[in-house]
C-alpha cells in the first residue's frame, strides 16, 4: 500500500478494532457495513477474519508501543509524563479495546507486552524515588492499577457511560486519587 494511504488505512483499521469489538460476530460484509466501506476495500485490507484479527493485533499493538515511546517517560516530571502517557494512549483507544477483546488470540505478542510492562514498571519507579507515587504498592503494581483505570474508563467511554470530555483527565485524576473522597474545609 502507498505510503499515502496510510493515515486512511489507520483510520479504517480502527474503525475495524471498533466494529469488531462492538460486533464480534459480524461477518466481513457486516463489518464493512458497519464502518461505510465496501467488501472489497475490506478484502484489499483482509481476505478472511482470522487475518483481520492478525492484522488489527498487529497494528494495535504497533500504535500502543509508538504512543508509549512519544509519551517520552524517562523526561520531564513523572506527572508531566503520566499527562502524556494517557492522552496518546487515548488515542488509540478503539484499539486498546480491541486489544483488550481479542488479547488471547496475541499469542506472539507476549514479548511486546512484557517489553510494554517493564517499561511502564520503570517509569512508575522513577515516579516513585521522586516521591509523585506512592510506594505501598509496588511499581509493577501501579502498572496494572494505571492500565486497569485506562482501559475500563476507555471502555465505559465507548460504552456511553463516561464523557468523552475529559476523560485524560478522568483517567489522570482516578489513577493518582483514587475514589478516596476528598476531606471538606472545616473537618
Amino acid at each position: 500500500m502507498a505510503a499515502a494511504s496510510a493515515p486512511q488505512d489507520n483510520s479504517i483499521l480502527s474503525a475495524l478494532a471498533l466494529a469488531m469489538v462492538n460486533h464480534p460476530r459480524a461477518s466481513l460484509q457486516e463489518l464493512a457495513k458497519a464502518i461505510g466501506i465496501s467488501k472489497a476495500t475490506l478484502y484489499r485490507f483482509c481476505r478472511t477474519r482470522e487475518q483481520l484479527v492478525d492484522r488489527l493485533i498487529d497494528h494495535g499493538l504497533k500504535a500502543m508501543d509508538s504512543a508509549l515511546a512519544q509519551a517520552r517517560l524517562e523526561e520531564g516530571t513523572p506527572r508531566e509524563a503520566l499527562q502524556r502517557l494517557t492522552a496518546l494512549q487515548l488515542e488509540h483507544r478503539e484499539l486498546a479495546a480491541f486489544l483488550t477483546y481479542y488479547w488471547n488470540n496475541a499469542e506472539a505478542s507476549e514479548d511486546s507486552y512484557t517489553d510494554w510492562e517493564q517499561r511502564l514498571d520503570a517509569f512508575f519507579l522513577r515516579g516513585q524515588q521522586q516521591g509523585v507515587f506512592r510506594i505501598d504498592f509496588s511499581a509493577a503494581a501501579l502498572t496494572e492499577i494505571w492500565l486497569s483505570t485506562f482501559l475500563g474508563l476507555a471502555d465505559a467511554e465507548r460504552r456511553g457511560r463516561v464523557a468523552r470530555a475529559g476523560l485524560a483527565s478522568l483517567v489522570e485524576r482516578a489513577f493518582l486519587q483514587g475514589a478516596q473522597a476528598q476531606p471538606q474545609a472545616g473537618t
